[in-house]
């Protein structure tokens, strides 16, 4: 095997021709598994910056090249540096070195020497590799380094170096460092930097800063220039091009796929397949050609299809992760088609060109506008609108963050988003003599972008830290310790019979292979294997196998609100306007047509009276205050803004792109064109992009030409009325609003629409618009469910179209009017209510972190049953300052009694008693868990909120689940231990559950395979031990006179009765109701220990029984031992093989475990009918063998009656068995619990003290 460093041009690095061992990592890959190669090594080949390199940005003058050299020559430079990878969530240490290359000549000829032993010891343990030829230096001048993780991790990569010759700020961006790397850099941003010293860990590239010592990431690169959208334009030219495809390397996510040669060697030189080779090279030595020869085939047949299922899958994902397109670029100030892999960020390419459907890279767009589905990335399947970027927006992204901010997403395009549609500009663009274009330009390239993100969040997964694994390779320890004892003593045993020394090496180390069983790791994942498969049939997909068993522990599942537990969809239930009259809210109205006669006395705002029309203000703000799009005649869009606008009955249309089809319009026709787009070249909206959506009422007949000219509209019977969106100013979820600009035909003003929540209409409208019963009504429609949006508008009366596009938010968002409130109900899913009471009486605590009001959630809480009707629900009142002002103070009342609070520093009510409490604030003191531990309902909570409550949670000692759409969520799902996105696509970056089925009866499912995997997992893990541990004991009784089992019985042994039986007992289903006590995930626990040693001393004790007891009788004849021969046809030899067999079978019974969580034995009939079947076979062998199968299993004859006293001695085990697992052993490990430590449990999780603290309150 050899390693090559490449770059991303395909071309090998300086320093590709190495020794040394590295892991899945860079531009190889491999999964996880410590490699070794051999190559030559260079004695002339250096690091040097002089080495002689043909540039690549063309000839320069050698007067203007000033090579950086800052911190090369320095020695006082650490060789270490710490990174934190923040979208995987992993921290890592560099450590650089250089060849030691005489150390690296010995190092050969050593793994010569030992026959590759040193070679797999160095693969394995890369620590000793590293310390035998690596030498410490600074990351100058290293030539390879060293990547550990947080779990002990060690990659190895080589440093490679590429001429370069372009400046310092072109490869590093200031964002790229912090505020110790600022004080240390003392380079020019503009000097030329003349090497490239790169290397690539799982395909993240780090480039090497000559000014502060360090490797940083190329990921995190912007362009200083990225500050005006007129400037970017204009594109890049080819030298700029050259460069940054050097820095960046192709736009292209390849999976680098290994061979099958590749593939065979990882999987051959894994340690359990060395220990299966040693083992079977033992076998052959001691002449069990059968056994050994079976083993060899299933082996082989095991690898290559692993071998083949791994190569499938790298192709499917290289084949999902690699997409190429061409795509028209505009460089040097021209347009070009080219290969999407020339793509690097900077480039302006057309994204309305047809042929394109995917985005190729990461993108923000600069003209045009565009709807995507993006059900990839976040799981949501309701398509996004993108806008064009501003200035602001412009300097406000940040591509050091993990996850682009709102404000920014909605003018980013990821890469591998799908196309919904996209329309042109219409305006002359500055640079680019292409008019009717919507363009956009690359900001990250390859794995760099968010879809690479994903591809590597599946390539490299966290490693399982589960304790159950954890603790399984301890008890491997264990048995390897017992397997060495029984070496030793046999070893002096066949010494003192004399027995010769080729014998004695090969039958004692023939008991390592037999305690320490190569197909443990394969027996453990049976039990997940088969939930995976359960699961997949009932809709829920997962692409973290690990997390199934992780699924069967969770103690706290957290839900969204809206689309989790309610419906998506919410329905108008009415509109309440304000009366000016009265100066209260009007009358629910619950049908539109109410609100068209006008009432005087309803008006907010300020209208000409020209253009006065029988319509509320508010049906202007229902009918243009949303983020619509109109694809192929249908409406898309968020649920709510859908549902507001369908009430109002109104049609919508949109601008057109080609003038030979006719608009698109959604509504009752699809005959008229959009006249605020068309009236006049000289009108308000003279070019097609002006106002790119129009409303207007059903029934208006469509403008014509010569209403400008009538202005007595004499002969209209017909009135007409359009409005036009000249600007949006989209949802933020900091300031929970948006807002329009209006722009009414005939009418000089602009007029402002906002929608949002009601809390923040105090801080935008005047105070004496708002009416008298504002907060009494607010207050009944909160209380009962109800999902609130209060609206309201102003004029500006010379405001006019430049204006408008220039106009600041904070300008626009002031001394409104309020308008009235749309009230919408938002319906419980069906499923909602049951799968609440079932978590309940399982004891799994439910929370509800919402971005909705805190007394709407607490309603849907209360109508869920998430907390009892009848529950004293809290909500807290700011009494001094705010949630982000200092020293602020916060009293928490009653929702039905204000004078009922609770005491501030307890929680504990200071009148009456109290069962939950709810939370508003979103911020959670990092010294003060209470919340966290008594809180039910989480309450206007932002996506970074609910990601962090997750984690407060886990950092208490919580095991949690997450269940959410995928939309706003995506951090929550991800930080949580099971996260499960409700959602169409099969597989997101999401969370590691998808499920198709949309309510939380998923949850349910997979809270109920996790216990089945888990519980499976223990058992097939205790059988495993025990079988390995009887035949431990068989064969030691038989080497005290140098005997041994026979060759077809081991074949029996491990073919026909392990084999089905560890892979059946794995079927059961899981139990239908959840246990309120979790399965126990340590296999260290006293009840897992007491029940395993207990077992091993049963079966030990009945085996040494039946030893002894056929030397006592009357018709036994002791053994001829010759110490060169087998000694394998005597009776000990024979009744001990017969009892191991039913002991085999007994002890899966005994280790299926059925309720609580997993359904009795008798529901998996395969598993059942095996071991009746192997009994019965079994008990053939011992009561009538047959004469050839006595011969082929090497068999003795017994006496008649004594093999009916073997039955029932097998028959005595099994009760005496199944009694004490039943039984007994808990009582036993109750009992030493009690010795050990009394009756007071000291707990180690947070959550627990803090429960027990305020319990003593």
């Amino acid at each position: 095997m050899r390693l090559e460093t490449r770059d991303f041009t395909g071309e090998s690095g300086g320093n590709s021709d190495r020794a040394i061992p590295t892991t899945s990592t860079g531009t190889d890959h491999e999964d996880h598994e410590l490699s070794f190669i051999i190559g030559e090594i260079n004695e002339d080949e250096s690091i040097d910056a002089t080495k002689d390199t043909k540039p690549l940005l063309g000839n320069m003058s050698k007067m203007a090249v000033n090579v950086v050299n800052t911190l090369e020559n320095q020695s006082n430079l650490p060789s270490t540096q710490n990174v934190y990878l923040e979208e995987e969530d992993l921290n890592i240490i560099l450590m650089g070195y250089r060849l030691r290359r005489f150390r690296t000549y010995i190092y050969y000829i050593l793994c010569f020497l030992t026959g590759g032993s040193l070679f797999l010891l160095a693969r394995w343990i890369p620590k000793i590799w590293i310390w035998w030829v690596g030498n410490a230096c600074s990351m100058g001048k290293a030539e390879f380094v060293t990547i550990k993780n947080q779990w002990g991790e060690i990659a190895i990569e080589y440093v490679s170096r590429k001429y370069y010759g372009g400046t310092i700020s072109s490869v590093f961006s200031v964002d790229q460092l912090d505020e110790e790397d600022m004080a240390r850099n003392n380079s020019n941003p503009d000097e030329l930097l003349h090497n490239l010293r790169y290397f690539d860990h799982r395909y993240i590239r780090f480039i090497y800063h000559p000014g502060i010592g360090k490797f940083l990431q190329n990921s995190y690169w912007k362009d200083s220039s990225w500050t005006s959208t007129k400037v970017l334009k204009k594109g890049i030219t080819r030298a700029v091009h050259d460069e940054r495809k050097v820095i960046f390397g192709p736009n292209i996510i390849d999976v680098q796929e290994k061979s099958a040669l590749r593939l065979l060697t990882d999987e051959v030189l894994h340690p359990f397949y060395i220990f299966q080779v040693f083992s079977m090279i033992l076998w052959f030595l001691d002449e069990y050609y059968y056994y050994a020869a079976c083993i060899l085939i299933i082996s082989a047949t095991s690898v290559i299809t692993t071998l083949i299922e791994t190569k499938q899958t790298m192709h499917r994902l290289r084949e999902m992760s690699k997409f190429v397109c061409d795509v028209r670029i505009f460089r040097n100030g021209l347009w070009r088609y080219s290969s999407s892999e020339n793509l690097v960020p900077g480039d302006i390419f057309e994204i309305s060109d047809p042929s394109l459907y995917v985005y190729p890279c990461d993108a923000v767009l600069l003209t045009g506008d565009c709807i995507v589905n993006e059900s990839m990335l976040t799981g949501e399947s309701v398509p996004v609108s993108k806008l064009p970027i501003t200035d602001i927006s412009l300097r406000m992204m940040d591509l050091t963050a993990v996850n682009v901010r709102p404000e920014i997403a909605k003018h980013f395009l990821f890469c591998g988003t799908k196309i919904v549609r996209v329309r042109k500009s219409k305006s002359n663009i500055d640079g680019i003599e292409d008019e009717g274009s919507a363009l956009a330009m690359v900001v990250r390239t390859g794995f760099n972008t968010t879809k690479g993100s994903l591809i590597r969040s599946m390539l490299f997964p966290k490693p399982n830290k589960f304790k159950f694994y954890r603790d399984a390779f301890r008890f491997i320890g264990i048995l390897s310790l017992i397997a060495g004892i029984g070496f030793f003593i046999s070893t002096i045993n066949f010494i003192r019979m004399g027995v010769n020394i080729h014998l004695i090496i090969v039958r004692a180390l023939d008991l390592i292979t037999i305690v320490v069983p190569p197909a443990l790791p394969t027996t453990m994942s049976i039990g997940t294997s088969f939930s995976l498969a359960r699961l997949r049939k009932a809709q829920i997909f997962c692409i973290s196998p690990a997390r199934v068993n992780i699924g069967g522990k969770l103690n706290v599942m957290c839900f969204d609100k809206t689309g989790t537990l309610t419906e998506d969809c919410l329905d108008v239930l009415g509109i309440r306007c304000t009366d000016r009259t009265k100066n209260k809210f009007s009358d629910l109205h619950t049908y539109i047509e109410t609100l068209s006669n006008l009432n005087p006395n309803d008006m907010s705002v300020d209208i000409e009276p020209s253009t006065k029309s029988d319509f509320s203000p508010i049906l202007y703000a229902m009918a243009t205050c949303h983020s619509l799009k109109l694809v192929d005649g249908k409406l898309i869009g968020d649920p709510l803004d859908l549902k507001m606008f369908e009430f109002t009955k109104w049609l919508l249309e949109e601008s057109v792109q080609n003038p030979s089809r006719p608009p698109s319009v959604t509504g009752i026709s699809n005959d008229s064109t959009s006249s605020l787009r068309h009236a006049t070249p000289n009108s308000m909206v003279g070019s097609g992009s002006i106002v790119p959506t129009v409303v207007r009422p059903p029934g208006s007949r469509k403008f014509d030409l010569s209403d400008l000219l009538d202005n007595d509209g004499e002969g209209k019977t017909t009135p007409f009325l359009e409005l036009g969106i000249i600007r949006t100013f989209e949802f933020v979820s900091s300031l929970r609003r948006m807002s329009v600009l209006v722009k009414r035909l005939r009418s000089p003003t602009i007029e402002v629409y906002v929608k949002g929540a009601p809390e923040v209409m105090r801080e935008i409208c005047k105070p004496d618009s708002f009416p008298d019963d504002y907060d009494e009504l607010l207050h009944y429609y909160t209380h009962h469910g109800f999902r609130v949006i209060a609206c309201a508008s102003r004029s500006f009366d010379k405001l006019n179209w430049m204006k408008a596009q220039k106009i600041k938010r904070e300008q626009v968002e002031q001394d409104l009017q309020f308008l009235g409130i749309i009230i919408f109900e938002n319906k419980l899913k069906s499923g909602t209510p049951p799968v609440i009471e079932k978590l309940q009486r399982a004891k799994i605590r439910q929370i509800m972190c919402t971005g909705d009001n805190v007394l709407t959630a607490i309603s849907v809480s209360r109508e869920c049953g998430l907390i009892n009707k009848n529950t004293k629900a809290y909500v807290p009142r700011f009494i001094q300052g705010t949630s982000i002002t200092p020293r602020s103070e916060i009293v928490w009342e009653s929702l039905d009694d204000p004078k009922d609070v609770l005491d501030s520093k307890t929680l504990k009510p200071l009148i009456q008693p109290t069962s939950d409490c709810s939370n508003e604030c979103p911020m959670i003191n990092s010294l003060d868990y209470d919340l966290a531990v008594t809180g039910q309902i989480f309450a206007r909570m932002s996506p970074d909120e609910k990601h962090e409550l997750v984690e407060k949670l886990q950092l208490m000692g919580y095991c949690v689940g997450f269940c959410g759409d995928g939309a706003n969520d995506c951090g929550a799902l991800k930080a949580a231990d099971v996260g499960l996105s409700l959602s169409e696509a099969e597989a997101s970056v999401a969370a590691p559950f998808t499920s198709h089925t949309m309510d939380i009866g998923c949850v349910i499912e997979v809270i109920k395979e996790g216990r089945a995997a888990l519980v499976t997992s223990f058992s097939c893990f205790k059988y495993m031990a025990l079988y390995s541990i009887i035949q431990f004991t068989t064969v030691s009784l038989l080497y005290s006179f140098a005997s041994n089992l026979g060759n077809f019985q081991f074949l029996y042994i491990d073919l026909f009765l392990i084999l089905p039986v560890a892979v059946l007992m794995g079927r059961t289903e899981p139990y239908p109701r959840i246990h309120p006590k979790r399965p126990t995930a340590s296999l260290v626990s006293r009840r897992v220990l007491t029940s395993l040693i207990g077992q091993i001393l049963i079966q030990s004790g009945f085996q040494i029984f039946v030893y002894l007891l056929i030397r006592k009788q009357p018709w036994y004849k002791p053994p001829v031992i010759d110490p060169d021969d087998k000694n394998i046809v005597c009776f000990e030899n024979t009744i001990l093989f017969i009892l191991s067999c039913f002991q085999y079978i007994l002890i899966a019974a005994v280790f299926s475990v059925g309720p609580p969580y997993r359904k009795s034995m008798h529901s998996n009939a395969p598993f059942v009918l095996s071991t009746i079947f192997l009994a019965l076979i079994t008990t053939l062998i011992l009561l009538y063998p047959a004469g050839f199968i006595r011969q082929i299993l090497e068999l003795k004859v017994i006496e008649y009656y004594f093999r009916w006293y073997l039955l029932f001695i097998a028959v005595l085990d099994f009760i005496v068995s199944w009694l004490m697992e039943k039984y007994v052993f808990d009582l036993i490990a109750q009992w030493i619990g009690n010795l050990m430590g009394g009756n007071v449990k000291v707990h180690k999780k947070i959550y627990k003290k803090i429960q027990n603290e305020l319990d003593r309150i």
